[in-house]
C-alpha cells in the first residue's frame, strides 16, 4: 500500500477498538492517551507505520506523535523498522510482554522507587523531629506501613518481570 493510501484510510470500527483497548491500559498506568493510541496503532498494523502516517491515522498533533514515540521508544514499546522505501522512518511495536514490563518497570517504576525512599528517609526525620504526641505516633506508623510497601515492591518488581516474561 502506498504511503498515501495508508495515511487517507480511516481507522475501521475494529481498529478504533483496539486503539481504545490500549488508551485505557495507558490511562491505568497515568500515561497519555496519545501514547496508548500511537502503541494501539502500531500493535493492530500489519505494515510498519511512519510519523506522518500517525498523525494522520490517528488526528494528533505530530509534537503529539513524536513526543509518544520517545517515551514508546525508552519504554522499549516500539522500535525503528527496516523498511527500504524513502527517507521516512518507520516504527513497529515490540509485542514481547516481557520486554514491555521490563522497559516500563525500568523507565516508570524504579526511579519513582528510588525516589520515594529518599522522601520516606526524609519525612522519617522530620517525624523524629516532632514533639511525641498521638499525631507524630500515627505519623510514624503511616511512614512504617510505607516503608514497607516500598521493600515489598522492590522483591516483587522483579518476580513480576519474570512472571510476565515466561
Amino acid at each position: 500500500m502506498a504511503d498515501g493510501d495508508r495515511s487517507e484510510k480511516a481507522l475501521s470500527d475494529f481498529e478504533s477498538q483496539v486503539i481504545e483497548f490500549f488508551c485505557d491500559g495507558v490511562k491505568i498506568l497515568g500515561l497519555p492517551k496519545s501514547i496508548g493510541e500511537i502503541y494501539g496503532l502500531l500493535f493492530i498494523s500489519p505494515d510498519p507505520i511512519s510519523l506522518d502516517d500517525l498523525v494522520c491515522r490517528l488526528g494528533i498533533s505530530k509534537g503529539s506523535a513524536s513526543q509518544g514515540l520517545r517515551t514508546l521508544r525508552e519504554l522499549g514499546a516500539v522500535r525503528e523498522a527496516e523498511v527500504t522505501s524513502g527517507r521516512r522512518v518507520y516504527y513497529e511495536p515490540d509485542v514481547e510482554l516481557k520486554r514491555l514490563v521490563g522497559g516500563f518497570i525500568k523507565e516508570q517504576v524504579r526511579p519513582h522507587l528510588s525516589s520515594g525512599e529518599e522522601k520516606l528517609d526524609s519525612l522519617k526525620k522530620m517525624v523524629g523531629d516532632m514533639p511525641g504526641d498521638v499525631r507524630s505516633d500515627f505519623y510514624a506508623g503511616r511512614l512504617e506501613r510505607l516503608s514497607r510497601w516500598s521493600s515489598r515492591a522492590k522483591v516483587v518488581l522483579p518476580l513480576l518481570q519474570k512472571f510476565l516474561g515466561s
